[in-house]
């Protein structure tokens, strides 16, 4: 007699999206649109996750998923993301210019330095509205934030105008940091370029910069600044692009930039696990010294051998209610 066949269950596969051959060509679709200008890879794979993202009009939900920008639809809420070339400048940020995207008050921007096309441009971290000098204008959104994200810690270099004459002092502590609501105000290093009259300049480096950092160490620290400048971002000098005009980057610097990015995620990575100090073995930990008694209370006695015991009261015995 025939054994029955045994029903066995069908598992239920999401349907994976086509995409064209080769895989020269095909992007991680977070990837595209971080560098899109859409925001950071992380926000890229939430807006991913849920359900605002499409390729060739399929919604896609599941990270990973590999596209080819040049020839599939990319929609993220119904605007279509364009893939386009990559360009790479160095500005000479003049003052009265905000670094950012769109203004309400409708001042004028460092994009606006640009003419109109349809590159989508940001800036590459900030310079405060009174500040001139060096910033990097991209339209590769995604290295822009990891170049301006704290943990690669690229160099900034400053040349700043200050009133008075900063003494060693001065300098030892900014380089030693002070504390602020935001956390330790620091710079890497700190040295006095020249003397102009009551005034000095000074040449600052940050490995990180924060909302208007210098200007308030050097205010807390007595000398008001009068001009800041930044000269140097990583790799990438000034040089001598006139103030309100740039230039763009050679194929050269914008490896060096990559290079710098790479070698600071592998350093970051390769450093060992932070340990906790452990005790000096042979050495014991000094007693805790007893609180002094307070006045007219006589001191407990202490418990162990040689001490005498604590008389116990005698303890009553509950009477029971009578009941009426």
């Amino acid at each position: 007699m025939a054994s029955p066949r045994r029903k066995t269950r069908t598992q239920r596969t999401t349907p994976t999206l086509k995409t064209p051959q080769g895989d020269d060509s095909l992007v991680r679709l977070q990837k595209v649109l971080a560098s899109a200008g859409f925001g950071s890879r992380r926000h890229c794979e939430e807006f991913i996750q849920s359900g605002r993202v499409t390729v060739d009009g399929k919604t896609v939900v599941e990270l990973g998923q590999r596209v080819d920008p040049a020839k599939q639809k990319i929609q993220l809420d119904g605007e279509t993301v364009n893939v386009e070339k990559k360009v790479y400048y160095v500005l000479n940020k003049p003052t009265g210019f905000l670094c950012t995207h769109s203004d309400p008050a409708g001042r004028r921007r460092v994009i606006d330095l640009f003419p109109k096309a349809k590159q989508r441009l940001f800036t590459v971290g900030r310079l405060d509205e009174n500040s001139e000098g060096l910033i990097l204008v991209t339209n590769d959104g995604e290295f822009a934030n990891r170049l301006a994200h704290p943990r690669y810690r690229v160099s900034r270099v400053y040349e700043v105008q200050v009133a008075g004459i900063p003494t060693p002092d001065i300098l030892r502590q900014m380089r030693e940091g002070l504390r602020f609501s935001e956390g330790y105000f620091r710079v890497d290093r700190a040295r006095r370029v020249r003397v102009k009259g009551k005034t000095a300049v000074l040449q600052l480096t940050l490995n990180q910069g924060r909302n208007r950092e210098i200007r308030r160490l050097l205010a807390r620290l007595g000398h008001k600044v009068m001009k800041l400048r930044r000269i140097q971002f990583g790799p990438i000098k000034l040089g001598k692009v006139n103030l309100g005009e740039h230039r763009t980057l050679t194929p050269h610097e914008v490896k060096q930039l990559e290079a710098l990015l790479e070698t600071k995620r592998d350093t970051r990575s390769s450093r060992p696990p932070r340990k906790h100090a452990a005790p000096a073995k042979g050495k014991r930990t000094a007693p805790a010294k007893s609180a002094a008694p307070e006045k007219g209370k006589r001191p407990s006695p202490a418990k162990g051998k040689g001490a005498p015991a604590a008389k116990k009261r005698p303890q009553q015995k509950a009477t029971k209610s009578r009941r009426r």
